[in-house]
């Protein structure tokens, strides 16, 4: 990777990320503590660096869960234009501005989902990702848990996390049979990303959803596998 993760985007694509973090400064603290001059490299640089795992950069189907602000979902969705990626949020008001977001920088290729990750892998969204990303949403067993029912056979989830947790791993490795996900490659991009200790955790979905996925909205959290 080059030192700068933006250098991938096409100027139609930074001026898109430009109007979103815009929007986003105006929207103050409501949907993101990062509004100032920093945002440019803790959202849209840091959200880049997912374009390490090559899975993504080929990937026509990415569900962002967790989306937030809109991050990493519409800065992967203005680098690849090819790709189709459905934002998945439960809180309201953050959907809201991914809406206004995304109408206002004209990126085509977004989609905000209102509603839990659960619950939509529970309908039409169940088995049909390539690829899951999850940036700042909670421990590795968790994501893990919200993935594998969304993700493909094969498919993959990406995690931005911190340091790294060797507590936190440990419990991952714990439940990756009981969630068909197994960890496949912890990336440190901190030299490129807003974090100097950003790491990108891959796990792999190694089988069939197993009956038992997905669980009722908020066990994954509340009761963690492993």
């Amino acid at each position: 990777m080059t030192p700068d993760p933006t250098a991938v985007l096409d100027p139609a694509a930074r001026k898109a990320l430009g109007k979103v973090l815009e929007l986003l400064a105006e929207e103050r603290a409501s949907v993101s503590s990062v509004v100032d001059d920093r945002a440019w490299k803790v959202h849209v640089a840091d959200s880049l660096t997912g374009l390490e795992v090559p899975e993504l950069t080929t990937a026509t189907r990415i569900a962002d869960v967790g989306a937030g602000a809109g991050f990493p979902g519409l800065a992967l969705a203005a680098a690849l234009p090819n790709a189709q990626i459905d934002l998945i949020e439960s809180v309201g008001r953050k959907c809201d501005f991914m809406t206004r977001a995304i109408e206002a920088a004209g990126i085509q290729n977004a989609k905000v989902l209102n509603t839990r990750s659960e619950d939509w892998a529970s309908t039409e969204g169940g088995e049909s990702y390539d690829i899951v990303t999850a940036r700042a949403v909670g421990r590795l067993s968790t994501l893990a848990e919200l993935a594998s029912p969304l993700l493909k056979p094969n498919g993959v989830l990406i995690a931005w996390k911190g340091k790294r947790d060797p507590d936190e791993e440990s419990q991952l490795e714990n439940a990756s049979a009981d969630l068909a996900m197994r960890p496949e490659q912890i990336l440190d991009v901190g030299a490129y990303a807003g974090s100097k200790h950003r790491h990108l955790h891959t796990i792999r979905k190694a089988g069939p959803t197993p009956a038992s996925l997905p669980r009722r909205p908020g066990m994954a959290k509340k009761r963690p596998k492993g």
